[in-house]
């Protein structure tokens, strides 16, 4: 008897069996320590393309593990972020070294949208992207509303913390804990402040704590996740709907797969002479975790973990990783707006010159910032580009049968954009640890860590790692700070004083344990494709 004739609820209900096997096999895995979290998150990749291939169209029961770790991984940001920003942020401590951090991370997520524009430009123009595509454009396709420049200004501060945590509005919340955590900084300036706002500290540190570790048990299940997500997408992708837009998704994985690469690594090596492959060892889990989820809710915690594996410090690591999310996005902000509209330019027949190329690029830049913290970003930058280089909107719904296939790479791209940005903030700042990002020297898993992140060799709530100096030309001139076995003489802890030459062997970060931050998520529309 073919499988075709057995009823649907049997065939669905024998993909749930299988995948509760495989469930099994991870948790073996893990239990018997004979698999890490990377490569435990790679066996549950395999293993859902080809639950996914098997089982087309049967994953009902299956996707349910997913979306159910995708909605828990979701009731968590607003209080984390709230605790995370705030502890982040007194931590880092002195407001000079609060802009530093902030100033170069702005400029290079920027840099990292405008050469994810450049590239995309240049392969679409190459590869005449839309070129002699028929179309009939929809004619009940309604535009997504782009918000004023005023409206999305204001819309960015809080009114009611209570009704922008209700609404999800997660931009307000996040700049609210930043108030908090600016005016805690002001009050603790001298020795009766800090002594007034001892029980603050308290109460945010351990507030931290308790719900780093609750997204570390969250997080423990990603693996799980992503066999439920990975063999849903597989399950019901229809071919036949792709093979017109095929150039645009092969044009725009080829654009995001050259960015990550090939265009990050140089970056990371040219402002920080690093070599790429530990950060793409580290980082590895992360990006399959951002592919298969499509969430940046769900990856940051995950992006923290593997920095923190990489050598960052924790601080710039929840710091980075959050603001990452919402602003400088090159998959959505850059590849995928621009490659949208080269289309529509050919798909039309126009003839644009290389000045309004140029101009296309720039619009793409500033609409990315002019849309910080709008939820749909990748259709929001679209529509709002098109908008302003006259192209007609409707063009955007014509590559919907592509859009989910294509913000898997966006969302990974975004992801290792924000990562590798946090991993020059923190080598530029003096704040990596340079054995733990070359592998010398291991840093202890969050599974083994207690729940206030204190062992025995740490000596108070603002501890730091050992702290090696990358090799960065702006500071070839300091000698003397880095011996050969890669201690240092002395490093700044969190409010600008010395810290110890090396902090004893067992001695962890005390604070932030995962440390998941800034203006991360883009609340309930957390998905940048249109849909």
């Amino acid at each position: 008897m073919p499988l075709s004739s057995l009823p649907a609820s049997l065939l669905d209900g024998a993909a749930l069996a299988v995948t509760i096997i495989v469930f099994a096999v991870l948790w073996h895995l893990k239990r018997s320590r004979k698999a890490g979290f990377g490569m435990r998150v790679i066996i549950a990749t395999v293993l859902g393309i080809v639950l996914g291939i098997i089982a087309a169209g049967h994953t009902t029961y299956v996707a349910v593990a997913g979306t159910v770790w995708s909605q828990v991984m979701s009731a968590v940001v607003v209080p984390l972020l709230l605790f995370s920003v705030i502890a982040s942020i007194t931590n880092l401590g002195e407001s000079v070294r609060l802009r530093s951090i902030a100033t170069r991370t702005v400029m290079l997520l920027l840099l990292n949208t405008l050469t994810a524009s450049l590239l995309t430009l240049a392969l679409a123009v190459v590869f005449h992207v839309g070129r002699g595509f028929r179309y009939e454009l929809p004619q009940d396709y309604t535009a997504r509303e782009v918000p004023g420049i005023v409206d999305t200004v204001t819309g960015l501060f809080p009114s009611n913390l209570i009704g922008d945590w209700a609404s999800n509005r997660i931009v307000p919340v996040v700049l609210f804990a930043l108030l908090v955590a600016v005016a805690y900084n002001a009050v603790a300036a001298d020795e009766a402040g800090r002594a007034l706002v001892r029980p603050f500290k308290a109460f945010v540190d351990a507030g931290n704590a308790v719900m780093a570790k609750m997204t570390q048990i969250i997080v423990g299940f990603t693996p799980y996740a992503v066999v439920s997500l990975i063999a849903s997408a597989v399950s019901s992708s229809d071919v036949t709907t792709l093979l017109p837009l095929l150039l645009v998704l092969v044009v725009a994985y080829l654009a995001m797969s050259m960015q990550l690469f090939l265009v990050q690594p140089l970056l990371l090596a040219a402002f920080t002479r690093l070599h790429p492959m530990p950060f793409f060892k580290a980082f590895w889990p992360a990006g399959v975790v951002a592919f298969t989820s499509e969430s940046s809710i769900g990856t940051i915690p995950v992006t923290v973990r593997q920095l923190r594996s990489a050598g960052v410090d924790d601080d710039v690591a929840s710091f980075v990783a959050g603001l990452g999310a919402n602003l400088g996005m090159p998959g959505c902000a850059g590849v995928w707006p621009m490659l949208l509209a080269v289309f529509a330019v050919n798909a039309q027949g126009l003839q644009y010159t290389p000045a309004q190329y140029a101009f296309l690029v720039m619009l793409t830049l500033l609409v990315s910032i002019g849309t910080v913290g709008v939820p749909g970003t990748a259709t929001i930058t679209a529509t709002s580009l098109f908008a302003a280089a006259g192209l007609p909107v409707a063009f955007i719904a014509l590559v919907q049968p592509i859009s989910q296939i294509a913000d898997m790479g966006r969302t990974a791209l975004n992801v290792a954009g924000a990562a590798n940005t946090a991993v020059i903030v923190a080598a530029t700042e003096r704040r990596l640890d340079m054995d733990a990002y070359h592998a010398l020297r291991a840093v202890a898993d969050d599974d083994d860590r207690t729940v206030s992140g204190i062992d025995a060799g740490a000596s108070d709530s603002l501890s730091l790692r050992s702290v090696a100096q990358a090799p960065v030309a702006a500071d070839a001139a300091v000698d003397g700070m880095t011996d050969t076995s890669g201690a240092t003489r002395a490093a700044p802890d969190a409010l600008g004083s010395a810290a110890p030459a090396r902090v004893p062997a067992g001695a962890t970060a005390a604070v932030n344990l995962l440390g998941f931050t800034p203006a991360a998520a883009l609340a309930d529309d957390d998905l940048c494709g249109l849909r």
